[in-house]
């Protein structure tokens, strides 16, 4: 792509799954690469696998101090910032009248409160510096109707919604789009649904099979490049034609 080497990139949610898939393309464009998780651990491993990272830092996205905190060390690392991959996210899968109030909070704290936390904090550094581009983690969860994840599906409807409304204030120096994916085969997909199940979603997607985190990342690397740059304000649906039919599809 173009337009990406050299250029400051911050991943949240960055040590698993979509966001370590997206840490090693965008270091394969020639980026710099800095990911924020909040497991250390997981941290660990990322700079044993990726050890042209330029660093990791340990975070929870849901708390507002301890975003604060990532974004001053960051500065050690980056003397500003051109890509914010605000990836970062949980689900859990339980009934709309088994959800507690307690885990309601919890999944709308992480994905919608921590995107909006590191969404301002990676901003006033952009606009800052003269520009860049932010991408939220939507999910095609947040255009439709999904069972067993209203707290989800709500968290990820307030993304695509910030992400429009951001776009707007934000333009023409600061580029905002989200990315919703459909089903992808991350560490958290396998750990909510038995094989079985998997095989029940693969069978009504029309593609017939899960996204791979590689393939969501490609499209994160397109949208932050030059190759995007009259992109803004818009959601990029990645789902193997799953939503194209509506109900007729299910």
């Amino acid at each position: 792509m173009r337009g990406l080497v050299n250029k400051r990139v911050l991943i949240t949610g960055g040590a698993s799954g979509i966001g370590k898939a997206t840490a090693q393309r965008f270091l394969e464009e020639g980026s710099r690469v800095v990911v924020i998780d909040n497991d250390r651990a997981a941290c660990e491993r990322l700079r044993e696998e990726l050890p042209a990272l330029s660093g990791t830092l340990i975070a929870d996205v849901s708390e507002v101090a301890a975003v604060h905190q990532a974004f001053n060390e960051l500065e050690t690392v980056y003397q500003g910032l051109d890509v914010l991959i605000n990836n970062a996210g949980i689900s859990i899968r339980h009934s709309f009248m088994d959800i507690t109030p307690e885990e309601w909070q919890q999944v709308i704290d992480v994905n919608l409160n921590g995107v909006f936390y590191v969404a301002q904090q990676a901003t006033r550094r952009m606009l800052a510096t003269g520009g860049g581009v932010i991408i939220n983690m939507g999910s095609t969860n947040g255009l439709m109707g999904y069972p067993y994840y209203a707290d989800y599906n709500a968290s990820k409807a307030g993304v695509i919604e910030l992400t429009r409304s951001m776009a707007l204030e934000l333009a023409p120096t600061v580029r905002v789009v989200a990315v919703c994916p459909g089903y992808v085969l991350t560490p958290m997909q396998e750990a909510e649904y038995f094989p079985e199940m998997l095989e029940a979603v693969n069978r009504k997607i029309p593609l017939g099979r899960h996204a791979q985190p590689e393939e969501v990342a490609a499209l994160f690397a397109f949208l932050a490049s030059e190759e995007a740059a009259y992109i803004t304000g818009q959601h990029f649906v990645i789902d193997g034609g799953e939503t194209a039919g509506g109900l007729a599809s299910r």
